[in-house]
């Protein structure tokens, strides 16, 4: 079997990647995790014997270090049931499986869906873990917790250490349990890399586009591409118990079409949490904004204020030059504040200031 450090040497060879000392440092936690992975589980005599436990790995580190192009490597090499999801989505699913619990009258609705996803799995890959919703940091304890004693390995990334998840949160002294079994469970490793990849890839390109036709449409996929590595899935947020969605994500990169976010009755929750989940959002077909879309510009000012505030990188299309969006109607003597940060996050280093 093509061990982990094998895999990276071989992409540095085919210049796929660039050699990092940072990351290289990190392969033997994969590889240790993927070996132990591949001894066989032992049969009992009557039902699947409980596989023994194999310590997880939290790899966390700034944005754009290459966290997710090892967990890639890692998931392609384990040949366990594996699920590589975005940690949103799969609470997502829980909720789901939680509430189909409820309907049929169980009382302890989070114990057959940790059940359901231990008989399934013996290694849950998570991108991005971060928890600001007050639901899911009561869930994830007992939940983990359940993983954990079934024998499920959980690998995960994230841009914060264990000890600030949920930081600040509502009734936080409730979740602090959730942060000890974490780490009992898994390695905690930060990548120290000093380089942004994702940053650099993007230093010597233009990140607002004037809209030309099918021309700056080729671009901002092409972009996307390059960025999200690989096709994106539908990121759904829950926020204050409503549905938020990303048309498109992977790996902390989120594509959506201007409507897709504020054609939509969204608010300041919806766009921070978006803002909280995203670390690059290709954002496509901004149109020019008056009275007649009012609305609509209204909420264009209030995610782009999240996503200055979050540092979140913007890459966009828009109708006309910032300056030149809302020229006339309520509103566009306050949308200069709006322009002149669209200006400032075209910054090649802005997302790195502060």
């Amino acid at each position: 079997m093509t061990t982990i450090p094998e895999l990276y040497a071989r992409a540095v060879e085919a210049g796929e990647i660039h050699p990092d000392p940072a990351q290289e440092a990190i392969l033997p936690e994969f590889e240790r995790i993927r070996a132990a992975l591949a001894v066989p589980v032992k049969k009992g005599w009557f039902r699947r014997a409980t596989p023994e436990p194999v310590k997880g790995l939290y790899l966390w580190g700034g944005v754009g270090r290459g966290k997710s192009m090892l967990m890639d490597l890692f998931a392609e090499a384990v040949e366990v049931p594996k699920r590589r999801v975005h940690f949103h989505a799969f609470m997502q699913e829980i909720h789901a499986g939680m509430h189909a619990a409820r309907q049929s009258g169980v009382e302890d609705a989070i114990a057959p869906v940790a059940t359901m996803v231990a008989e399934q799995l013996r290694l849950l890959a998570f991108d991005e873990m971060h928890i600001s919703d007050i639901t899911d940091a009561m869930i994830v304890g007992r939940l983990f917790e359940a993983l954990f004693a079934a024998g499920v390995t959980v690998v995960t990334t994230s841009n914060r250490p264990p000890d600030d998840l949920y930081k600040d949160g509502l009734n936080r002294q409730l979740f602090v349990p959730f942060i000890d079994i974490l780490k009992r469970n898994v390695a905690v490793r930060e990548l120290t890399s000093p380089r942004d990849y994702r940053q650099n890839r993007l230093s010597d390109r233009d990140v607002y586009f004037v809209q030309a036709g099918t021309e700056a449409r080729a671009v901002m996929r092409e972009i996307w591409e390059d960025l999200a590595g690989g096709p994106g899935e539908p990121l759904v947020l829950t926020v204050n118990g409503r549905k938020v969605e990303v048309p498109e994500y992977r790996n902390g990169v989120g594509r959506a079409r201007f409507f897709d976010l504020c054609g939509r009755m969204l608010g300041p929750a919806d766009y921070l949490a978006i803002a909280q989940a995203l670390r690059v959002l290709v954002l496509e077909d901004i149109p020019r904004l008056s009275r007649n879309n009012f609305n609509e510009a209204k909420r264009f000012v209030t995610l782009i204020d999240a996503l200055y505030e979050a540092k979140v990188r913007l890459i966009c299309s828009a109708a006309a030059e910032p300056e030149m969006l809302y020229v006339e109607g309520e509103g566009s003597f306050e949308f200069e504040r709006t322009a002149s940060r669209l200006r400032e996050m075209q910054s090649a280093d802005w997302a790195n200031q502060g």
